[in-house]
């Protein structure tokens, strides 16, 4: 494996009946809140009630930004850094899904930044202070809440990227499997997509000597394949939601790729398909992934053998690396149709009058890529594979 250091500063706190810790991690950043959320699920199902009652105990004076998209608009940010900078803000604190921490970070980034936040999405610029910020997860799927991530869209531009920095960890993120009882079945599958996703961005890598971390990888995967069929036809199982939920936090809080780099060239992709069709960001990764996979499948045919076999259980006598691998795939694609993902960019009615569009968009920042190099060949022909 390659020498790494390991830092991550976000205190969890997970389990039922633990969104009342918020009166003892509040105060520690600052009387005046920003609260952010998204389109009001938290209000239907009273957890905005909640957290607004813990505030008040605390004396906190709270201001609100509600709203956030599930694809966060750099808009959406600049408006929550008006805010910011306005009302001399002192701590931010995210209720809701990825999609809101995503924003809240940029937020926190941009309120001690005297340009425009996007240029950190951009690169143009490096966030290296923010705010302080705390989240409240109320989705399992991306990660964000202990993670130094953020994918921000900018739809007047029509782009789409990921950028980050370790100013933006949550300096706390309280997780109850409770408050995700009512996010609904497709919004549940896209997350169990998403998280594995992010394993499987790691998984894939040219690394030698990496057989823990290929353990740890394998064994968030199976797990998420175990409980996700259950939890679809279950959605206010406790013991279901907890185990899922942990499961999105690990594979994204960089426990998993200690010592190598994962590839990532799947998600930039579907950023580009996202940023022109804002389709949900994990029923684009259910659709590239695995065609990625057969695009790259010559790269390490040993690599994709391995995921076969000791994540799907594929029997490799008789086969060679090549088959064994392919029905892995299969069985990979197999999986995410049998719980209700999306398999064709043709179910969000996308045709190929935007592939070349969209392979610009991926390139924007030039070959990508870390198991295998991509460039916009390469983008085209996993994109047509995927109509």
């Amino acid at each position: 494996m390659d020498s790494f250091e390991f830092y991550n500063p976000t205190k969890l706190i997970f389990g039922k009946d633990q969104i009342e810790k918020l009166k003892a991690e509040v105060p520690k950043y600052g009387k005046k809140v920003l609260l952010i959320y998204g389109g009001g699920s938290i209000k239907r199902n009273g957890l905005y009630d909640v957290v607004l009652t813990y505030l008040k105990e605390i004396e906190a004076e709270v201001y609100e930004l509600g709203g956030v998209e599930p694809n966060p608009r750099i808009s959406t940010v600049r408006k929550g850094v008006d805010i910011c900078k306005k009302e001399g803000i002192e701590f931010l604190l995210a209720v809701g899904g990825g999609s809101v921490i995503d924003c809240t970070k940029a937020i926190a980034a941009g309120a001690k930044y005297d340009g425009d936040p996007w240029d950190f999405v951009i690169k143009k610029a490096e966030a290296k202070e923010a705010l302080p910020l705390g989240t409240v997860l109320t989705l399992a799927a991306t990660g964000s809440e202990m993670n130094k991530g953020s994918v921000i869209t900018n739809w007047e531009t029509k782009e789409k990227h990921g950028w980050g920095s370790p100013a933006v960890f949550p300096k706390f993120s309280i997780l109850d499997p409770t408050y995700t009882f009512t996010v609904p079945k497709d919004q549940t599958i896209y997350g169990i997509v998403d998280m594995m996703s992010h394993v499987m961005e790691q998984y894939f890598h040219n690394t030698k000597n990496t057989p823990l971390q290929d353990r740890m990888c394998e064994s968030v995967l199976k797990t998420v394949i175990e409980t996700a069929p259950k939890l679809i036809n279950d959605l206010e199982n406790y013991e279901l939601r907890e185990t899922i939920m942990y499961c999105g936090t690990i594979a994204l809080n960089g426990m998993l790729s200690m010592g190598y780099r994962g590839d990532w060239a799947t998600h930039n992709i579907e950023h580009a398909v996202s940023a022109i069709y804002d389709i949900p960001h994990a029923g684009g990764l259910a659709i590239i992934f695995p065609n990625w996979m057969k695009h790259t499948l010559h790269v390490h045919p040993k690599r994709f053998k391995q995921f076969a076999v000791n994540v799907f259980d594929v029997n490799p006598d008789g086969k060679t690396d090549e088959e064994a691998a392919l029905e892995g795939i299969e069985k990979l694609r197999e999986f995410w149709t049998n719980i209700g993902a999306p398999s064709r960019l043709a179910d969000y009615n996308i045709d190929d009058s935007q592939l070349n569009v969209m392979a610009e968009k991926a390139m924007a920042f030039g070959e990508f890529g870390n198991f295998k190099k991509l460039n916009k060949e390469d983008v085209l022909a996993i994109l047509r594979a995927s109509l």
